[in-house]
């Protein structure tokens, strides 16, 4: 499939001062529509193709894309999407994908719910290091109850779920301050393999965990991996607030996104941290012209059947069998049911199909396949992207389909030249680390900062770690 992708050159002649656009594309099987893998454009195994991962990561990279992005869960049963059933573990899956890719972000799920964080920092590391620094972390905590069942454990309920995540964060991070940046000196005439001083346990003995350390894996050419986080909630929020060092988001129009943003910067600010990288995650769909990206849009609509419909919008509420109702009255009161899964998003269903007068119907088929605001021709996609950009809703995006293959090809072949003509897509080919490709500084070592500082006979402070665009 040929692409056709703005010269560096070309670009730079018309950058400016404005934002330059950060893209992740999101790897979940054959796309984010509930029956991608009914598409004639992708494999029908898609889920568990490795070849066709491969393509899609050597495709985002030659088109200079930022990031790969790999969600997960961790329940699943036989109304889950088709993607859910079977697919690849994101550790598992960025390992592979390291070895294949040579400049591209590599960022995978991995819950604070039901992981050890001994064993997720080692696992991070290792793919940092075999990545040359282009690891990062996308911090959940499992919303679905039926999770607890697949370890033994009983389901934390919301706010204990980020208290928990909040302490796991802090263990691993001080994890991958085990070892100084030079401490393994590896000297052969003199038989010194590393530097005694340099390496520090963490002795954590916290609330929900006791964790000793030192990790046994050298720091990352980034100093740290990225954290993402993609909490909406006030819990998430705060957590965010907190330790992120970008979010991933689910705002479906601009005011969502900015409602979101502001909240989130608030809770940033009050930590003393520079601006968080916001990147929503969107399901574009682009015609050379409008009619085209209707049939395209009706075409994906074939694709899903009533009871598809429901099942998909059963899941954000732990799988409520939203069948029992009937379809085409005043979509269903059902008191606080989803407060303790995915707490945001059935809020801002709820409160749109009250404002709205939504059926059930109408609230099924627009949450399994929204048009979105990212939906018309390339120009009118591209103008999307600015505005959410200028108007304080976005850094970037990260491309989850409803089609991945397709959603890619257009985004490259005919969004990327107009945002690189108006000056907002000019990817830096000089980037190494994922740090360095989102504007994030080298992650500086806690017992660094503390040396550096007590030479000068300061007091330690925390280091600001993030920058915004």
């Amino acid at each position: 499939m040929s692409q056709s992708i703005p010269s560096q050159s070309a670009a730079n002649a018309k950058v400016a001062n404005k934002k330059s656009i950060k893209l992740g594309l999101m790897l979940h099987g054959a796309g984010g529509h509930m029956n991608s893998w009914r598409h004639e454009k992708v494999p029908a195994d898609a889920s568990v193709n490795f070849p066709y991962f491969r393509e899609l990561a050597l495709k985002a990279e030659a088109a200079n894309f930022d990031f790969l992005f790999v969600a997960d869960g961790l329940h699943i049963n036989e109304k889950s999407l088709p993607h859910f059933l079977n697919r690849f573990e994101p550790v598992a899956l960025l390992s592979a994908l390291a070895s294949v890719t040579h400049s591209i972000g590599l960022a995978g799920t991995i819950s604070t719910s039901y992981s050890d964080p001994f064993t997720v920092a080692r696992q991070l590391a290792s793919i940092d290091n075999i990545s040359n620094g282009r690891a990062g972390w996308n911090v959940v905590t499992s919303p679905l109850a039926g999770s607890a069942k697949n370890f033994g454990k009983d389901h934390p309920e919301h706010s204990l779920r980020y208290q928990i995540a909040e302490e796991y964060i802090n263990v691993v991070q001080g994890l991958w301050d085990s070892w100084d940046d030079d401490a393994f000196i590896r000297d052969r005439e003199s038989g010194v393999f590393f530097d005694a001083a340099k390496l520090h346990k963490l002795n954590h003995q916290g609330q929900f965990f006791s964790v000793e350390g030192p990790l046994n894996i050298k720091r990352s050419p980034q100093g740290q991996p990225v954290i993402f986080q993609a909490g909406a909630s006030e819990a998430g929020i705060a957590l965010a607030g907190k330790s992120a060092d970008a979010v991933f988001t689910n705002a479906r129009t601009l005011q969502e996104a900015q409602e979101y943003s502001a909240k989130l910067q608030a809770q940033v600010a009050l930590h003393g941290r520079h601006p968080v990288g916001i990147f929503p995650g969107i399901s574009p769909i682009v015609g050379a012209t409008e009619e085209e990206a209707e049939a395209k849009y009706q075409y994906l609509l074939s694709l899903i059947s009533v009871d598809d419909a429901l099942a998909y919008l059963g899941r954000f509420f732990d799988h409520h069998d939203f069948s029992q109702y009937p379809l085409d009255e005043p979509f269903p009161d059902v008191g606080d049911l989803g407060q303790n899964t995915f707490r945001s998003t059935t809020d801002q269903i709820k409160r749109s199909a009250k404002e709205k007068n939504l059926t059930l119907r109408d609230v099924a088929f627009q949450t399994t396949l929204p048009k979105g605001e990212f939906f018309g021709t390339p120009e009118q996609v591209a103008d999307t992207f600015i505005r959410w950009v200028e108007e304080g809703g976005a850094d970037g995006f990260i491309i989850g389909g409803p089609v991945l293959t397709e959603a890619l090809d257009d985004i490259t072949r005919l969004v990327l030249p107009v945002l690189a003509d108006r000056g907002y897509w000019h990817p830096s080919t000089e980037s190494k680390t994922l740090r360095e490709r989102l504007g994030l500084p080298f992650k500086t070592s806690r017992y660094a900062q503390v040396s550096t500082k007590q030479q000068k006979n300061e007091q330690p402070q925390v280091a600001a770690t993030l920058t915004h665009h």
